[in-house]
């Protein structure tokens, strides 16, 4: 009998990001994992950090405050948002598609399988998410009056 050993990893690297035929819904569910991972430690950084600089005094808030007010940080704020936005977004299609709901009328499974409703979906999304994070910045830079 032969010995059968693992499988070569010919992708490398690469396979991290291009891993063959992968559909858009792949990219999707990858990019909401890492916005998932991402605000999760934006939030333990932000809990962790106002509690330690706040507890520590006055003046060590005033400083630290000083130091994140830079426009580093700015597009930070802009990224988390960003990813905030994605990440609901994402979160509700996943919902209603688990659901049943908006799913289209079921079509016989005849070679070549097709799924032309779910191709749609997928690009709502993203222009779903490109609305959204536009519409936060502008209530952000205008409405409010800034990031600073």
């Amino acid at each position: 009998m032969a010995d059968k050993g693992p499988h070569q990893n010919y992708l490398g690297m690469r396979g991290w990001i291009w891993a063959g035929n992968y559909k858009l819904e792949r990219y999707l569910y990858l990019l909401h994992r890492i916005t998932g991972l991402g605000l999760l430690l934006f939030g333990l950084f932000h809990l962790t950090a106002t509690t330690i600089f706040r507890v520590q005094g006055q003046a060590v808030w005033a400083s630290t405050i000083d130091f994140l007010d830079n426009p580093l940080f700015r597009v930070g704020e802009f990224l988390v948002v960003a990813a905030f936005s994605y990440h609901a977004l994402n979160g509700l299609r996943l919902i209603i598609q688990e659901l049943g709901f908006a799913l289209g009328k079921p079509v016989p499974p005849i070679y070549p399988f097709t799924d032309a409703i779910r191709r749609k979906r997928a690009w709502t999304l993203v222009t779903l998410a490109a609305i959204m994070i536009l519409a936060v910045a502008f209530f952000i830079d205008f409405s409010i009056g800034g990031w600073g």
